[in-house]
């Protein structure tokens, strides 16, 4: 089916664990164009191989994990010209000693040119790796919740990137202090941080320098503790360019009364708002609060309508297991006071 088409830009090949190209006669005009490749770590070298005489110009390259990783990969990310986007995932318990030198292999055959680089588990990879990537202006970090594999960032600590526009961890989280020197060397450019995570990490010293160093953030995830609400005026009053702001709800955070009337007194430019609810979390929210805090942001000037996204579990009831919360929300999106209302599950 698929070589019906004449030329393909984009291949999925997570699925398939085999590829006979003895079938296709006509496959290098087919792949020459490749794009965009998202596949298995397990597929064989004679595709990888294959793809590596081919395909010279793939700007989107994803290697999603399987029980094993093969050594047609160093080849195939060898041979690119215009690599723009490279992301990894693995895990250590389906790979054999051999198998695992492969990893930092893989990131050394990237181009130094690389923009964006988003890595899950990097256990085998040294941080050193990365630093070389001087034009990486998007980076994503993320462990399975395993301190060793962020003890590593206190060598990137140092690093100053100098195009880096965006910046995320997720499931786990490095020492606050090293994610501050990271933030006072490369915070400055940086125009999306996302220090977000459902273990609920945080800190005020951090969120204090996130407001010294990273004036220019128009997107922040980050979490302030009930007895935060000064810092987060200062981050606000710091950040004056931020459209999107994540805040957790719930224990030791703000309630969900305490962080309306906090983004709505102190914020400026704010246009989206992200309200995650901690597990179990039973919304304390009166429908007349909700609605209070609606009517004062439709007459906020300059009005700006609000989109307003809500992140729990089935455990969590939430602002938006309220009937009467959600009718009241109906109510403003019609009104154009809301342009968006969405509900997410935790990823």
């Amino acid at each position: 089916m698929l070589m019906n088409q004449t030329s393909l830009k984009s291949l999925d090949y997570v699925q398939m664990s085999n590829v006979n190209y003895n079938v296709y006669p006509n496959s290098k005009d087919y792949f020459k164009n490749l794009s965009e490749l998202i596949c298995s770590s397990n597929l064989s070298p004679e595709f990888f191989c294959h793809l590596s005489q081919i395909c010279h110009n793939i700007q989107s390259l994803t290697i999603k994990p399987k029980s094993s990783i093969s050594n047609g990969l160093t080849d195939l990310i060898s041979v690119q010209r215009n690599l723009k986007y490279f992301e990894l995932y693995y895990y250590l318990e389906h790979l054999d000693y051999n198998e695992k030198k492969l990893i930092p292999l893989l990131i050394k055959n990237l181009p130094d040119s690389l923009p964006k680089l988003k890595l899950h588990m990097f256990n085998y990879i040294s941080l050193s790796l990365i630093a070389r990537f001087s034009n990486l202006q998007e980076l994503e970090l993320s462990s399975n919740y395993d301190e060793d594999v962020f003890q590593k960032f206190e060598y990137l600590q140092y690093v100053i990137f100098p195009q880096l526009r965006s910046f995320k961890i997720r499931y786990g989280f490095p020492r606050y202090e090293h994610l501050i020197k990271f933030l006072e060397n490369n915070g400055k450019n940086l125009k999306e941080l996302n220090l977000f995570d459902i273990s609920c990490e945080s800190d005020d010293s951090l969120n204090l320098a996130i407001a010294k160093y990273c004036s220019n953030l128009k997107k922040l995830s980050t979490g302030f503790k009930y007895n935060e609400l000064e810092t987060l005026k200062i981050v606000f009053n710091s950040c004056q360019y931020l459209e999107s702001i994540s805040i957790w709800c719930g224990s030791e955070y703000f309630d969900e009364k305490e962080a309306l009337e906090a983004v709505l007194k102190y914020s400026q430019n704010i246009v989206e708002l992200i309200l995650y609810f901690q597990f179990d979390i039973q919304s304390k929210l009166l429908s007349k609060e909700l609605e209070t805090f609606l009517i004062n942001w439709k007459n906020r000037i300059p009005q700006k309508s609000l989109s307003l996204v809500i992140v729990s579990d089935d455990g969590c009831r939430s602002l938006d297991k309220c009937n009467k919360n959600m009718k009241i929300i109906e109510k403003y999106i019609e009104l154009g006071v809301i342009k968006k209302f969405s509900k997410l599950r935790y990823l």
